[in-house]
């Protein structure tokens, strides 16, 4: 056994995105519970100083909670206006950004309605979906760092006869490692002295041990399983076929695929329908009423909250991380998020049996 190196895994990092979007959920809750308290109180009843104080109150509580938990949605929509498409965080944020100027506007002059409450309560449960969607791919870990965890931190150097334990990064090729009965390759290297049997499933796929003798040529992640063996190391470290590999899985990992889930693909029409439907709905009214500007706005503003892409946000992550969720259990890791509903085109299903299927 050996410990193990926080730094061939960034579970840290996906932490400390999960640790931040939860932070703005717990805000985004705490605001739209003390807005909406104060929004029952006007509801109740109370008119001209009384509700524009309890407005004012609830835009001190709201505005910098859009600002703060508005941040994931308005980076994104940002980004995604930059590369000009219409992803489904322009709604969202076009939706909180009007929401919290017309109400600061109705505020400011005496209005009857602000909509402090509706800015807030968006944010929350937008978030919680965008949450929901990070659980979701962290539950599964990356193929390419349960690989890297497989690298031994370590190795049993022989300098002189005499065995030194010696941190991987300072083994250099033509050094001599011992590999004892049980342990793991850590370097590539060539057999000089020992016989043993070796588990090679890890690059072959093959369960049955292997014979290994005098220039039997090793790879680092190996398990030696009988006897000691004496390696002359010709790669270490990142020049290691397991540190290799792990690179390769990293970036087939992190290259974009072909496959788009259902709900991005609905999300490219359903942006640019929203957004005609709100300037639409802003003509219309401007129209009827003869250039009520602030009238028009309210109604292009309430289309936009209206039609937010609640379902697609909250009802998407939260199918698949049940689902991933259940699999876990079940000892199925899912990788990629459309994978499910790849799985359900599936008509064939080719085994290539190398060793162990």
């Amino acid at each position: 056994a050996h410990e193990l190196d926080p730094g061939l895994l960034s579970v840290t990092e996906t932490d400390r995105q999960g640790r931040d979007l939860l932070m703005r959920v717990g805000v985004a809750f705490f605001s739209m519970m003390n807005v909406m308290l104060l929004s029952v109180a006007v509801w109740s009843g109370a008119e001209d100083a009384t509700r524009d104080l309890f407005h004012w109150i609830s835009g001190a509580i709201a505005l910098p909670t859009v600002v703060f938990a508005g941040q994931p949605f308005f980076k994104s929509a940002w980004a995604s206006l930059r590369q000009g498409k219409l992803g489904m965080d322009v709604p969202i944020s076009l939706a909180l950004i009007l929401a919290s100027s017309i109400s600061v506007y109705e505020t400011w002059m005496s209005g009857h309605h602000a909509y402090f409450d509706a800015a807030v309560m968006l944010s929350f449960f937008l978030l919680v979906g965008r949450y929901l969607d990070h659980r979701t791919r962290a539950i599964a870990r990356s193929a390419a760092e349960e690989l890297a965890a497989l690298e031994v931190p370590r190795a049993i150097v022989l300098v002189d006869g005499v065995e030194v334990e010696t941190v991987i990064s300072a083994v250099a090729p033509g050094d001599l490692v011992l590999v004892r009965p049980g342990a793991r390759m850590p370097v590539d290297g060539v057999v000089i002295h020992g016989a043993s049997e070796i588990d090679r499933s890890l690059l072959t796929g093959e369960s049955l041990p292997v014979q290994a003798g005098q220039g039997t040529i090793v790879s680092a992640g190996e398990v030696n399983l009988t006897g000691p063996l004496t390696v002359q190391v010709t790669a270490a470290g990142k020049d290691s076929s397991l540190h290799r590999m792990a690179d390769l899985v990293a970036v087939a990992e992190g290259t974009k695929t072909r496959y788009t889930s259902r709900a991005d693909r609905a999300s490219r029409l359903y942006s640019p329908l929203v957004h005609i439907l709100s300037f639409s709905a802003f003509g219309y009214w401007m129209w009827a009423t003869g250039g009520d500007v602030r009238y028009a706005i309210n109604i292009s503003a309430a289309v936009l909250i209206i039609t937010c892409p609640c379902a697609l946000g909250l009802a998407v992550p939260a199918v698949i991380t049940s689902a991933s969720g259940r699999l876990f259990r079940k000892g199925l890791l899912i990788k990629h998020g459309t994978a499910l509903e790849r799985l359900a085109e599936v008509d064939t299903v080719v085994f290539d049996k190398t060793g162990t299927l």
